[in-house]
């Protein structure tokens, strides 16, 4: 992921415009964002690696895709567009372990600009872009569906 991403701000831009969405390891809720206004849905299945994916366009053109098992599990999200989807929301109960690796990676580079590869045993975040067009992706390795690529996560 190239560009910056001014990651002391990024979490408090997409706040305010997220429909109510799903935590990486829950269920989603995007059946309640279907009568949100400035939302579209649409939900594709992949059978070889037992998962489906949930895209949610939100007012500000921001996608957010939720991957779910065959349980209905959110086992990875992503996100692309002029703000990111709101990190408290998306990553659930994983934030605080976000929040804290992000601090640890900033401290050790001596700043809080650029992209951020997060990478640690039951999480992983990868953000990036630029001011209006902000892209990421968040997944949870031991989740995984057997078969499936993490590349897939677009």
């Amino acid at each position: 992921m190239k560009g910056i991403l001014i990651a002391g701000v990024a979490v408090a831009l997409g706040c305010a415009t997220l429909p109510a969405c799903a935590a990486l390891g829950s269920t989603p809720s995007w059946p309640d964002a279907q009568h949100t206004p400035g939302t579209r849905l649409m939900a594709a299945a992949n059978n070889a690696a037992s998962f489906s994916v949930t895209t949610a366009t939100l007012e500000n053109d921001t996608v957010i895709h939720e991957y779910l098992d065959a349980r209905g599990t959110v086992f990875a999200v992503s996100w692309r567009g002029p703000r990111i989807g709101s990190l408290d929301v998306l990553l659930g109960s994983y934030f605080p372990a976000w929040q804290k690796g992000l601090a640890t990676m900033q401290a050790s580079r001596g700043g809080g600009y650029g992209p951020v590869a997060l990478r640690q045993g039951d999480l992983v975040v990868e953000t990036g872009g630029h001011m209006g067009a902000l892209n990421g992706r968040a997944w949870l390795p031991q989740a995984l569906p057997q078969g499936f690529d993490t590349r897939q996560i677009q």
